[in-house]
C-alpha cells in the first residue's frame, strides 16, 4: 500500500491512499474531488477546474502502486524458489566401465537410476557416489556421458562431479580440480589365455604384439608407448570394446587398470590377466594411478565434500567395496 500526503491543490490538500482494490482521494477544503478505484476500472468525480490536475495525480499514484506490488510479488517468488532449492550432486560416468560403473535394467544390489533413461547404474563409482551424497546431504543424480565428454560436461555445469575411474593426472589438473584419491589402480594386461603373451614377465616379452587401450587414457597415451617393438593400434572407446577386441583376436594385448582386468577375467573364461612384478612393468607416475573425483575449477564445495567422506574410508574398506562391485557385475557387461 502506498500513501501520498500533502499534495497541494489551489484550494486545499489532497490525501490519497491506494490499495489493491480501491483508491480514495479526499479534499477537506471542499473542492469536491472524489476517487474510487475498483478491479476492472475506476469512477472519478471532481470539480471541472481540478479535473486535469487530479487525473494526473491519480494516474501517477496508481502507476506507483502497481509497480510496487509487482516488484514485491516478484521478489517474494524469487526468494521462495531459492529457499526450496535442493543440494544435488550431478555425477557423470560412462555407465559401461566395469567394475567402476555399468548399466543394468533394474535397481538390484543398490543400483540407482540413470537420468533421462529407463536404465540403472551400479559399480564401485556408484557405491562411492552414494556415500558422498548421503554424508553431505546431497540428492544423487547420475548421468551417462561418454568418456571424452566428461570433462567438458563438468566445465559447462551439466554435471558437478566426475566419478568414473578417472586418474588425477597433471594434464587433467589444468582443466578440473580433483579430490583425494578414492582408489589406487595399477596398469595390467588383458590377453587370451592361450596367447604366447599370457606368460609375459617383463615388457620385453611383449615385443611384436599388437596393443591398444581406451582412448583418452594414460594407458593408451603413455603405457602403450613403453612396449618396445609393439604395434600400437587405434584406441577403442570403452572397456567392453577392448574385451571383444582381445577375445576376437583383433588385438593381442589390451592395457587396463587392475580392477577392470579382474572384472573382465571373472566373466570371460577365455581371458587372462598379466600383472608384472614391481620394477618389471610399466613406469607409471603415482598420480596417474590415483583415481579421484573431478570437479569444476574452483568448486571447493564439491571437492571438500568428497574429501570429508573419503577421510572416513580405509583402504581395507575400499578393497572390500571393489570386490563387492566385481561380484555384483552382470556377466553381460563384459560380453
Amino acid at each position: 500500500m502506498i500513501f501520498v500526503e500533502n499534495s497541494v491543490l489551489t484550494d486545499g490538500i489532497l490525501f490519497a491512499m491506494i490499495g489493491v482494490t480501491k483508491a480514495k482521494a479526499l479534499n477537506p477544503s471542499g473542492c469536491g474531488a472524489f476517487f474510487y478505484l475498483q478491479k476492472g476500472g475506476f469512477i472519478m468525480k471532481m470539480r471541472k477546474k481540478k479535473s486535469i490536475f487530479m487525473s494526473l495525480v491519480l494516474s501517477l499514484v496508481m502507476l506507483l502502486s502497481l509497480t510496487g506490488c509487482g516488484s514485491s510479488e516478484q521478489a517474494g517468488s524469487s526468494s521462495d524458489s531459492t529457499s526450496s532449492e535442493k543440494k544435488v550432486l550431478k555425477v557423470g560416468m560412462e555407465c559401461m566401465n566395469a567394475p567402476y560403473n555399468w548399466s543394468q535394467t533394474d535397481d538390484s544390489n543398490g543400483a540407482v537410476p540413470i537420468e533421462g533413461t529407463t536404465e540403472y547404474v551400479n559399480g564401485y563409482d556408484v557405491m562411492m557416489a552414494k556415500k558422498i551424497a548421503e554424508e553431505n546431504g546431497y540428492e544423487l543424480q547420475v548421468y551417462k556421458i561418454e568418456w571424452d565428454g566428461l570433462i567438458m560436461a563438468v566445465q559447462s555445469g551439466t554435471i558437478n562431479a566426475i566419478i568414473a575411474g578417472m586418474s588425477a593426472t597433471d594434464e587433467r589438473k589444468q582443466s578440473v580440480d580433483f579430490s583425494d584419491p578414492y582408489y589406487k589402480a595399477t596398469h595390467v594386461l588383458i590377453v587370451k589365455k592361450d596367447s604366447k603373451y599370457a606368460s609375459a614377465k617383463t615388457l620385453d616379452d611383449l615385443k611384436g604384439c599388437n596393443v591398444t587401450s581406451q582412448q583418452g587414457t594414460t594407458m593408451y597415451d603413455s603405457s602403450a608407448k613403453q612396449i618396445k617393438g609393439a604395434t600400437i593400434q587405434e584406441a577403442l572407446p570403452d572397456i567392453p570394446s577392448l574385451i571383444v577386441a582381445v577375445s576376437s583376436g583383433r588385438t593381442d594385448v589390451a592395457i587396463v587398470e587392475k580392477p577392470m582386468a579382474l572384472a573382465a577375467i571373472a566373466t570371460n573364461k577365455d581371458l587372462a590377466m598379466v600383472e608384472f612384478p614391481e620394477g618389471s612393468g610399466f613406469d607409471v607416475d603415482s598420480g596417474i594411478t590415483n583415481i579421484a573425483v573431478a570437479a569444476k575449477k574452483g568448486d571447493s564445495a564439491v571437492v571438500d565434500a568428497c574429501n570429508k567422506t573419503l577421510k572416513g574410508i580405509s583402504d581395507e574398506e575400499k578393497d572390500k567395496m571393489m570386490k563387492e562391485a566385481i561380484a555384483n557385475q552382470p556377466a553381460s557387461d563384459s560380453e
